[in-house]
């Protein structure tokens, strides 16, 4: 297989989740959830994935559509597409799989992985981050990573803009 063909493998549709996540139970594997929009990735994308992923034997990423971005950050975002924005996450080594999810937040998506670890970045409060309750249910574990100071994709972003000025 192509290394291309690698990295598309890891972005699942629903069909190729259900066998994914068989597959990943039956050998008894650790799975870590965390998600985002991942617009731009920068070194704070890579520090928090990289830590994100040594809890664990499986990084699974819930990323945002194009049309949730919008409805979060605003119709200027996001800066790259949905398909981009995976291939980019997905041929991250430690990154073992992505999948879009369309809603507001990645609760249904959570429930239907049931991770065994749920990571956000320390701005959120363990309680506040969805699916809180879905991984404490099972007795999983809620982990906060604190973010590299000074990488954003809105303080990158805002650096383009003032270039052009």
């Amino acid at each position: 297989m192509e290394k291309i063909e690698i990295i598309r493998s890891k972005i699942l549709d629903a069909e190729s989740l259900d066998r994914k996540l068989a597959y990943w139970r039956f050998k008894e594997q650790k799975i870590v959830f965390t998600n985002g929009c991942f617009d731009l990735i920068h070194l704070g994308h890579i520090d928090y994935l990289a830590k994100a992923a040594d809890f664990g034997n499986i990084l699974f990423v819930g990323l945002n559509t194009d049309n949730s971005v919008r409805k979060l950050k605003g119709i200027h975002r996001p800066i790259n597409n949905q398909e981009a924005r995976a291939m980019a996450l997905a041929s991250l080594s430690f990154v073992t799989a992505v999948m879009l999810f369309d809603q507001d937040t990645p609760y249904e998506l959570i429930k239907k992985v049931q991770p065994d670890i749920l990571v956000k970045g320390a701005d959120y409060a363990p309680e506040k981050i969805v699916g809180y309750d879905i991984v404490k249910a099972k007795n999983g574990e809620i982990i906060t990573i604190s973010l590299t100071e000074g990488y954003s994709t809105t303080a990158i972003e805002e650096k383009i803009r003032n270039l052009q000025r």
